[in-house]
Protein backbone atom coordinates (compact mmCIF):
# COMPACT_ATOMS: atom_id res chain seq x y z
CA UNK A 1 0.00 0.00 0.00
CA UNK A 2 1.21 3.66 -1.03
CA UNK A 3 0.35 6.78 -1.76
CA UNK A 4 1.27 9.99 -2.83
CA UNK A 5 1.46 13.74 -0.61
CA UNK A 6 3.70 16.77 -0.80
CA UNK A 7 7.10 17.32 1.70
CA UNK A 8 5.96 20.42 2.88
CA UNK A 9 4.46 23.99 1.78
CA UNK A 10 4.78 25.07 -1.80
CA UNK A 11 3.09 27.73 -4.12
CA UNK A 12 3.05 29.88 -7.21
CA UNK A 13 0.94 32.14 -9.03
CA UNK A 14 0.09 33.96 -12.71
CA UNK A 15 -2.22 37.26 -13.20
CA UNK A 16 -5.60 36.51 -15.74
CA UNK A 17 -6.99 40.08 -16.69
CA UNK A 18 -5.34 41.55 -13.90
CA UNK A 19 -6.78 39.68 -11.04
CA UNK A 20 -3.73 37.98 -8.92
CA UNK A 21 -4.40 34.16 -8.59
CA UNK A 22 -2.40 32.34 -6.07
CA UNK A 23 -2.06 28.47 -5.54
CA UNK A 24 -1.17 27.98 -1.81
CA UNK A 25 -0.29 23.93 -1.01
CA UNK A 26 0.58 22.27 2.23
CA UNK A 27 0.40 18.72 3.87
CA UNK A 28 -1.86 17.91 6.22
CA UNK A 29 -2.92 15.17 7.97
CA UNK A 30 -6.43 16.29 9.76
CA UNK A 31 -9.47 18.30 8.86
CA UNK A 32 -7.92 20.12 12.05
CA UNK A 33 -4.45 20.92 10.22
CA UNK A 34 -6.49 21.61 7.16
CA UNK A 35 -8.10 24.34 8.75
CA UNK A 36 -5.22 26.08 10.51
CA UNK A 37 -3.41 26.32 6.85
CA UNK A 38 -6.59 28.12 5.45
CA UNK A 39 -6.61 30.04 8.00
CA UNK A 40 -3.22 31.17 8.08
CA UNK A 41 -3.35 31.76 4.24
CA UNK A 42 -6.60 34.20 5.26
CA UNK A 43 -4.47 35.60 7.57
CA UNK A 44 -1.63 36.02 5.69
CA UNK A 45 -3.79 37.66 2.53
CA UNK A 46 -6.02 39.73 4.69
CA UNK A 47 -7.11 42.32 1.09
CA UNK A 48 -7.92 39.21 -1.52
CA UNK A 49 -11.06 39.22 -2.15
CA UNK A 50 -11.20 34.92 -2.13
CA UNK A 51 -9.48 32.28 -0.72
CA UNK A 52 -10.84 29.66 -2.31
CA UNK A 53 -9.59 25.97 -1.07
CA UNK A 54 -9.71 22.30 -0.61
CA UNK A 55 -8.06 19.37 0.88
CA UNK A 56 -8.16 15.09 0.96
CA UNK A 57 -7.35 13.10 3.71
CA UNK A 58 -6.95 9.50 4.33
CA UNK A 59 -8.25 9.67 7.31
CA UNK A 60 -11.55 8.44 6.50
CA UNK A 61 -11.58 9.08 3.04
CA UNK A 62 -12.37 12.77 3.71
CA UNK A 63 -12.26 15.84 1.43
CA UNK A 64 -13.64 19.34 1.84
CA UNK A 65 -14.02 23.10 -0.66
CA UNK A 66 -15.44 26.01 -0.74
CA UNK A 67 -15.84 28.36 -3.49
CA UNK A 68 -15.62 31.51 -0.67
CA UNK A 69 -17.80 33.44 -2.63
CA UNK A 70 -17.15 32.45 -6.05
CA UNK A 71 -20.25 31.82 -8.01
CA UNK A 72 -21.15 28.15 -7.32
CA UNK A 73 -18.96 24.66 -8.40
CA UNK A 74 -15.93 27.74 -10.35
CA UNK A 75 -13.68 27.43 -7.41
CA UNK A 76 -13.60 24.73 -4.91
CA UNK A 77 -14.82 21.84 -7.44
CA UNK A 78 -11.80 22.76 -10.00
CA UNK A 79 -9.08 22.74 -7.22
CA UNK A 80 -10.51 19.54 -5.94
CA UNK A 81 -10.55 17.85 -9.26
CA UNK A 82 -6.99 19.03 -9.70
CA UNK A 83 -5.75 17.76 -6.25
CA UNK A 84 -7.53 14.11 -7.21
CA UNK A 85 -6.38 14.12 -10.74
CA UNK A 86 -2.99 14.40 -9.43
CA UNK A 87 -3.29 11.20 -7.17
CA UNK A 88 -2.56 13.28 -4.38
CA UNK A 89 -3.98 12.59 -0.49
CA UNK A 90 -3.41 14.44 3.02
CA UNK A 91 -2.92 17.67 1.06
CA UNK A 92 -4.62 21.14 1.33
CA UNK A 93 -4.89 23.48 -1.50
CA UNK A 94 -6.25 27.29 -0.86
CA UNK A 95 -6.14 30.07 -3.78
CA UNK A 96 -5.95 33.52 -3.04
CA UNK A 97 -7.99 35.61 -5.80
CA UNK A 98 -6.96 39.47 -5.27
CA UNK A 99 -9.72 41.40 -8.01
CA UNK A 100 -8.69 43.00 -10.64
CA UNK A 101 -11.52 44.49 -11.63
CA UNK A 102 -12.72 42.03 -14.65
CA UNK A 103 -15.03 39.56 -14.28
CA UNK A 104 -13.98 36.37 -15.80
CA UNK A 105 -17.12 34.45 -16.33
CA UNK A 106 -17.80 30.93 -14.89
CA UNK A 107 -15.60 28.85 -17.13
CA UNK A 108 -12.79 31.82 -16.82
CA UNK A 109 -13.19 31.23 -13.13
CA UNK A 110 -12.84 27.36 -13.23
CA UNK A 111 -10.02 27.67 -15.92
CA UNK A 112 -8.34 29.85 -13.63
CA UNK A 113 -8.84 28.67 -9.89
CA UNK A 114 -7.50 25.03 -12.25
CA UNK A 115 -4.77 26.32 -13.33
CA UNK A 116 -3.83 28.16 -9.74
CA UNK A 117 -4.05 24.84 -7.86
CA UNK A 118 -1.87 23.13 -10.51
CA UNK A 119 0.75 25.48 -10.24
CA UNK A 120 0.76 24.91 -6.42
CA UNK A 121 0.64 20.93 -7.38
CA UNK A 122 3.53 21.36 -9.86
CA UNK A 123 5.78 23.41 -7.48
CA UNK A 124 5.46 21.11 -4.39
CA UNK A 125 8.00 17.85 -3.96
CA UNK A 126 5.88 14.87 -3.88
CA UNK A 127 6.79 11.78 -1.69
CA UNK A 128 5.56 8.32 -2.13
CA UNK A 129 4.57 7.02 1.72
CA UNK A 130 4.88 3.62 1.77
CA UNK A 131 3.14 1.02 4.77
CA UNK A 132 6.06 -0.25 6.76
CA UNK A 133 7.58 -1.37 10.05
CA UNK A 134 10.08 -0.56 12.11
CA UNK A 135 12.85 -3.86 12.90
CA UNK A 136 14.95 -3.20 15.76
CA UNK A 137 17.57 -5.62 17.11
CA UNK A 138 20.81 -5.65 18.77
CA UNK A 139 23.87 -7.39 17.78
CA UNK A 140 27.58 -8.07 18.09
CA UNK A 141 29.99 -6.32 15.70
CA UNK A 142 30.75 -9.94 13.47
CA UNK A 143 27.09 -10.36 12.96
CA UNK A 144 26.84 -6.63 12.27
CA UNK A 145 29.31 -7.23 9.24
CA UNK A 146 26.49 -9.92 7.90
CA UNK A 147 23.50 -7.96 8.73
CA UNK A 148 24.76 -4.52 7.19
CA UNK A 149 25.53 -6.84 3.65
CA UNK A 150 22.29 -7.91 3.55
CA UNK A 151 19.72 -4.93 4.40
CA UNK A 152 20.44 -3.17 1.35
CA UNK A 153 19.09 -6.04 -0.33
CA UNK A 154 15.46 -4.91 1.40
CA UNK A 155 16.03 -0.94 0.38
CA UNK A 156 15.43 0.06 4.31
CA UNK A 157 15.61 2.93 5.75
CA UNK A 158 17.91 3.43 8.87
CA UNK A 159 16.60 5.41 11.88
CA UNK A 160 19.32 3.99 14.24
CA UNK A 161 22.74 2.72 14.08
CA UNK A 162 24.42 3.26 17.63
CA UNK A 163 27.69 1.60 17.84
CA UNK A 164 28.97 0.75 21.69
CA UNK A 165 29.34 -2.74 23.38
CA UNK A 166 26.87 -3.70 20.91
CA UNK A 167 25.06 -1.87 17.74
CA UNK A 168 21.86 -0.95 18.37
CA UNK A 169 19.53 -0.80 15.20
CA UNK A 170 16.17 0.25 13.81
CA UNK A 171 15.03 0.17 10.52
CA UNK A 172 11.87 0.69 8.68
CA UNK A 173 10.95 -1.83 5.79
CA UNK A 174 7.96 -2.27 3.47
CA UNK A 175 5.34 -4.34 4.82
CA UNK A 176 5.11 -6.73 2.09
CA UNK A 177 9.14 -7.42 2.13
CA UNK A 178 8.82 -7.21 6.33
CA UNK A 179 8.38 -11.33 6.42
CA UNK A 180 11.21 -12.01 4.13
CA UNK A 181 13.59 -9.16 5.96
CA UNK A 182 12.80 -10.99 9.41
CA UNK A 183 13.47 -14.67 7.93
CA UNK A 184 16.90 -13.65 6.19
CA UNK A 185 17.69 -11.94 9.76
CA UNK A 186 16.97 -15.16 11.47
CA UNK A 187 19.33 -17.31 9.29
CA UNK A 188 22.42 -14.83 9.04
CA UNK A 189 21.99 -14.90 12.58
CA UNK A 190 21.40 -18.32 13.30
CA UNK A 191 18.38 -17.46 15.44
CA UNK A 192 20.50 -14.94 17.72
CA UNK A 193 18.71 -12.09 17.08
CA UNK A 194 16.00 -10.40 19.14
CA UNK A 195 13.81 -8.57 16.54
CA UNK A 196 10.71 -6.61 17.91
CA UNK A 197 8.40 -5.05 14.85
CA UNK A 198 6.41 -1.96 15.40
CA UNK A 199 3.51 -2.22 12.54
CA UNK A 200 1.58 0.33 10.20
CA UNK A 201 3.64 3.07 10.15
CA UNK A 202 4.18 5.15 6.96
CA UNK A 203 7.30 6.43 5.53
CA UNK A 204 8.82 7.70 2.06
CA UNK A 205 11.06 5.05 0.21
CA UNK A 206 12.10 7.28 -2.74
Amino acid sequence: MSYTTVYEYASDSFTEKKSEFIGHICPVKTAEEAVAFIEHIKSQNRKARHNVYAYVLRDGNASRYSDDGEPQGTGGVPVLDVINKAGLTDVCVVVTRYFGGVLLGASGLVRAYSQACSLAVAAARKMEMCECSRISFSCDYTLYGRVSYLLPEFGVITEKEDFADTVNLSVLCKSELVEELKRKLTDVSNGQLELSEDTELWADFA
